[in-house]
């Protein structure tokens, strides 16, 4: 069977070159005689792929010298607890700005653990179909929260918050090394890799040095695997990490330089997401539509409708649209049961050729219903 075109909101599409390398590897890496899956992480074979990958995460995300590089488990969702338990700890309140699930969700285990927790700004007046504009944040708070890239929603931030001293908290999952990001304006990144990095396994977490505290100093009934000193000190080993991810976000990464670094995937992706937006912006009959609104618009995931949006037969239409793409090679398409309709996730490792093939599949289509 040939490759697909996997949409995917995640776990996503991996560069080919990247999988083909991986393939070749899975019974000998490096001359070991062994797979990386079988790999003690303590291992003198090991020690340098976990090495590889961290020094090329500073070279690529141009990561100052005062932040420490972690790679962790339990994905974004134990980074919500993780930010509020080692954070949230001089006067307990924070500012959370919410545009979508993932954000509302964070700003909820905050309140969980004890944290005073200010919304802001939301968008949850329109659908979350829009990032609010909030220039600056003042105020006591011992933390600010974004999510920079919002995957169910298909916004994404255009800005970054003024947030002065206080320390800017930004879930950076679905957009990671999409583009350009100064991470100097940041107090905390964590990534998810399994949308731009990586499969599913590891979670990239980026921090000040100055925000890591002792386990004394973190909120009461932290346990240790909760605070981000005890993972600086053990250098992401405190425990058997996730090392065949770790190796395949190496070669990623390794990937992504070859192919002109964040810089190189900006121009990729904004391409991809032009081409895509532009049809539907314009195309005929008014067939479908962005929901995301201008602006605001994500170029790693693109939700959209079709005219049939509201009307009794939506559900069997948007069936049909998922089912013929799929007979079609193209996958993954199924919108978020909150949004509706369909939704393309373009990240990195998807191609142009991808998407003018989506496009050309949404004009048939459009043509046919």
């Amino acid at each position: 069977m040939s490759r697909v075109w996997n949409f995917s909101a995640g776990p996503s599409c991996l560069p080919e070159e990247v999988l083909k390398e991986c393939a070749a590897e899975m019974m000998d890496c490096n001359g070991t005689g062994q797979s990386v899956m079988e790999m003690s992480h303590r291992s003198a074979a090991f020690e340098p792929i976990i090495k590889d990958a961290e020094v090329r995460v500073r070279k690529l995300m141009k990561v100052p010298d005062n932040y420490k590089i972690l790679f962790l488990q339990g994905g974004g969702s134990t980074q919500f607890a993780m930010v509020a338990q080692n954070l949230g700890i001089h006067t307990g309140k924070a500012a959370y700005i919410q545009t979508g699930v993932w954000a509302k969700k964070a700003a909820a285990e905050a309140r969980h653990l004890g944290v005073q927790v200010d919304v802001i700004a939301s968008s949850e007046d329109k659908n979350y179909s829009y990032i609010p504009k909030v220039e600056k944040i003042e105020g006591d708070y011992d933390y600010a929260y974004i999510c920079f890239n919002n995957t169910i929603m298909g916004t994404h931030y255009e800005y970054i918050p003024d947030t002065g001293k206080i320390p800017l908290v930004a879930d950076i999952s679905s957009c990671v090394l999409s583009e350009p990001l100064d991470v100097s304006k940041f107090g905390l990144l964590f990534a998810g890799a399994q949308k731009n990095l990586a499969p599913a396994g590891v979670t990239l977490v980026i921090i000040r040095e100055d925000l890591v505290c002792d386990l004394e100093s973190c909120r009461p009934g932290t346990p240790t695997m909760l605070c981000y000193k005890t993972h600086v000190e053990g250098e992401s080993m405190y425990n058997t990490p996730p090392c065949y991810t770790i190796y395949v976000l190496g070669k990623v990464l390794k990937w992504i330089e070859a192919n002109g670094g964040a810089e190189g995937m900006a121009r990729r992706n904004k391409e991809k997401a032009d081409f895509l937006y532009d049809y539907l912006d314009k195309n005929e009959g008014n067939f479908y539509h962005a929901t995301a609104l201008i602006g605001s618009r994500s170029l790693m995931n693109i939700p959209f409708l079709t005219k049939y949006a509201g009307a009794e037969n939506e559900k069997e239409i948007n069936a049909k649209f998922v089912k013929e793409a799929e007979a079609a090679g193209l996958v993954n398409l199924k919108g978020h049961r909150l949004v509706g309709g369909m939704r393309a996730s373009i990240y990195n490792a998807m191609s142009l050729d991808g998407v003018k093939a989506l496009v050309e599949f949404m004009k048939k289509f459009a043509s046919n219903n």
